[in-house]
């Protein structure tokens, strides 16, 4: 056992893996924390997305010991004092999802992708950002329609 901290949503947690043990099953088993979804296992479809140090990573592809003394943000850590942050607002008000799966991992790396300042004026730009990111219901159009809409609304509130 390898003992680890973490700070996870702003939350530092100290705990003890195996070193061999998966961020993704870290953060669902030890630190119930189920937002982020096990998908494929292989970092094909991207529902195991979460920010790491700010930087979207697919958890099942990185060790939990590779977390330590690292800042870790789940879907769980976006929305603050009981509001939605605006990509989960935005999935909500453009219909983005369908059985919800996949949503998890759409919003953790969009906002890596707008926070990065990576254009998203288009549709294409935004279906090129996420092909890390499969979706089996929706057909992607609300995603995008989400994407587009939340990334306008928080870089034209950030330039206010």
């Amino acid at each position: 056992m390898k003992r680890i901290a973490v700070t996870v949503n702003g939350t530092r947690r100290e705990s003890e893996v195996e070193p061999r043990q998966l961020l993704v099953i870290h953060l669902r088993e030890d630190l119930g924390l189920t937002g982020t979804k096990i998908g494929c296992d292989t970092t094909s479809c991207g529902a195991c997305t979460v920010l790491i140090d700010g930087k979207s990573v697919k958890s099942c592809n990185v060790l939990a010991v590779q977390a330590d003394g690292r800042e870790v943000t789940t879907i769980e850590g976006l929305a603050a004092d009981g509001t939605m942050h605006p990509l989960q607002e935005a999935f909500r008000n453009n219909h983005g999802l369908q059985c919800g799966y996949c949503t998890p991992g759409m919003i953790m790396a969009a906002l890596s992708l707008i926070d990065a300042g990576t254009p998203l004026e288009d549709e294409e730009d935004i279906r090129l950002a996420l092909e890390g990111n499969l979706c089996r219901c929706t057909g992607y159009q609300n995603i995008v329609k989400s994407i587009k809409d939340a990334a306008g609304q928080m870089r034209s509130s950030a330039s206010a």
